[in-house]
């Protein structure tokens, strides 16, 4: 197979520092040079949150544009993604941030619960979400949940919601959400490719599931997602030293499937997104 694999990494979550691990950047000017990092490791899709000055989630567009600003200094043709999740904000004010014309934004078309709460989206806030990215001419990358969530995404496609194709992303290792488990994982593959046969896809492995769900990612044709946000070790007794060493590995399991990593104008030929400003 010699199909470029995109490497998103997710530089840093929506929660606090997590102590145990000093490595996940939590500053603007922390995730800027992490991400710098991780792009000449070759990552090229930046999956970003920011943090307020007492390291809380925020959607504040004034930070994301600072970061974005900085990422786009050191990595020019990096995809930049934000999120519009719903951690940092409730309603519409999740969605601040798209107003500054980012390349992507993540979009979870449907609700699921997680550890310790319901991630609620409901279907007039996803829809006045999937308005703002046409109108700033965003790519939605649909997070993608369950089951359930891939034929919602099938289903705003057709209608025109979500237009040209799809680009979805199964997440899996989620307490209480979508587990780790290969038959759903071959199936999701199965079902995206027979509702949305244009689609481009990844995976997102939760922890230690992080390197599993790349392998069988990269195997089967698709994309792949890595970072400090979804996992903070290397293995059970290891630490991740930094976003771009979770990179390398993802890029030496190309290697061993025998696929390239994609470049930054190849991922944004193959997603056909807009070319870097």
């Amino acid at each position: 197979m010699t199909k470029p694999c995109i490497i998103c990494v997710a530089i840093t979550g929506s929660l606090p520092r997590k102590s145990d691990n000093p490595a996940v950047p939590v500053t603007i000017s922390e995730q800027v040079e992490s991400t710098h990092a991780a792009y000449e490791a070759g990552a090229t899709i930046c999956h970003a949150h920011v943090r307020d000055d007492d390291q809380n989630p925020t959607s504040d567009p004034e930070r994301y544009l600072r970061l974005f600003d900085g990422v786009r200094a050191h990595c020019p043709d990096m995809v930049f993604q934000v999120s519009t999740g719903g951690r940092a904000a409730a309603g519409r004010d999740r969605g601040g941030m798209l107003a500054m014309r980012p390349d992507m934004a993540s979009l979870s078309v449907g609700s699921n619960n997680f550890p310790g709460r319901v991630y609620e989206n409901p279907p007039d806030l996803v829809d006045w979400l999937a308005a703002e990215m046409r109108r700033h001419q965003i790519k939605p990358e649909i997070e993608a949940f369950d089951l359930s969530h891939i034929f919602k995404a099938a289903e705003m496609n057709a209608d025109g919601r979500i237009p040209g194709d799809i680009y979805i992303q199964f997440v899996m290792g989620v307490k209480n959400a979508m587990p780790v488990d290969r038959p759903a994982f071959d199936f999701f593959v199965q079902t995206t490719r027979r509702l949305m046969p244009g689609a481009e896809w990844c995976a997102a492995g939760i922890g230690r599931h992080q390197l599993t769900i790349n392998d069988w990612s990269i195997a089967a044709g698709g994309h792949a997602r890595t970072g400090l946000e979804d996992n903070i070790r290397l293995d059970r007794d290891t630490l991740a030293p930094s976003n771009a060493a979770l990179v390398r590995r993802v890029a030496e399991l190309c290697d061993r499937h025998g696929r390239p990593v994609a470049t930054p104008a190849q991922t944004r030929a193959i997603l056909g997104l807009r070319p870097a400003a």
